[in-house]
């Protein structure tokens, strides 16, 4: 006996290729990319291996994955645009529509739902007056339900640009997205201090501002 399973794309985002946002960089933008590049590539023993970091750093550019960013990365590492664009559509880390300052994540995966995550997901939408995967006006928050972030024990866990926040009820969510949304950046409940979206992609990519001499 066969079964047959149907996969479509993954929900939230768009089927590929990547064709969003400039299609080219200008000069200026393109200069300090080089620059950047040259800094993560030399971390590693062959170029191709800083894929991963390269397509954080123009998800930093542009807020999201574009074809601009898409073509950065295929000619600094002799990739074709396709390889680049096979690579970035496995990962959920990588963005292919535009992304607020802050991406604010709600698990919903078995055990955040029982606790109460599928509440708080529809609680932020209501209060925030869109739905899932969409960006509020003002450019702040995009909403997004998540899969298990293995912190099943802090349940239910809202992740901001991938940083935790634990033990969260309809009340206290929104109070962090009323916190992000004035302008405040809360602590999350471990790890680093909160950035932006522009700002995390930018950590991820290797290039640390305290390292670089910009804090």
């Amino acid at each position: 006996m066969s079964v047959e399973l149907r996969l479509g794309v993954r929900p939230q985002e768009p089927i590929a290729p990547i064709t969003g946002g400039p299609g080219d960089y200008p000069d200026d933008v393109c200069a300090r990319l080089d620059a950047d590049a040259q800094v993560i590539i030399a971390k590693y023993p062959r170029a191709r291996s800083a894929l991963l970091p390269l397509l954080h750093l123009v998800q930093a550019q542009d807020g999201c994955l574009t074809a601009a960013g898409i073509r950065f990365c295929a000619r600094y590492l002799d990739l074709s645009p396709a390889e680049v664009t096979a690579v970035a559509t496995f990962y959920s880390m990588y963005r292919r529509t535009p992304t607020g300052d802050y991406l604010v994540g709600v698990c919903t995966n078995t055990l955040c739902a029982v606790m109460g995550g599928d509440a708080i997901l529809k609680v932020l939408e209501n209060h925030l007056g869109i739905g899932t995967g969409q960006t509020t006006e003002d450019g702040t928050i995009t909403l997004e339900h998540i899969e298990c972030n293995a912190a099943c024990d802090f349940a239910p866990v809202v992740m901001v640009n991938w940083e935790f926040f634990d033990n969260q009820n309809s009340s206290t969510a929104i109070d962090l997205v009323d916190q992000l949304r004035s302008g405040r950046r809360p602590a999350p409940s471990r790890g680093g201090p909160l950035g932006t979206f522009r700002e995390t992609a930018r950590g991820l990519a290797g290039l640390h501002p305290a390292t670089e001499g910009e804090a």
